[in-house]
């Protein structure tokens, strides 16, 4: 797998902390981030490929997936929720998140997708 730069943004720093832990067990660095204000420091000066947000804890909505994707087109969004619908995020859903994974989170899935994009020519090393 190429190297990918992921941030995880939620709320729930335990959560938060939880993901990155398994990230690092697998050799993927991954930057714990807490709230949207961090995550908007954090894009302006680091490089990510991956960002993974928690639907669950952060005030998201349309306008806030499609500024992202906006400013930074070649991100790949990965939501994760314990939800299986999101009124309201119809238009996110559809043009702007490449995944959406159920919490629990399966590390197994989360890392199938992590290897889809990493493998993509623009981010491998």
């Amino acid at each position: 797998m190429g190297r990918l730069n992921i941030a995880v943004v939620n709320a729930d720093k335990h959560n938060c902390r939880e993901i990155c832990a398994l990230l690092e067990k697998a050799n993927i660095p991954g930057a714990p981030l807490y709230s949207l204000e961090v995550l908007a420091d954090h894009l302006s000066r680091e490089p990510v490929a991956v960002l993974i947000v928690d639907l669950d804890t952060l005030p998201v909505d349309n306008r806030f997936f499609r500024g992202l994707k906006k400013q930074y087109p070649d991100m790949h969004i990965f939501c994760l929720s314990s939800r299986t619908y999101h009124p309201g995020l119809e238009e996110a859903m559809g043009l702007y998140i490449c995944v959406s994974l159920a919490k629990p989170l399966n590390f197994e899935e989360l890392y199938y997708w992590l290897k889809a994009v990493a493998d993509e020519p623009v981010f491998t090393t």
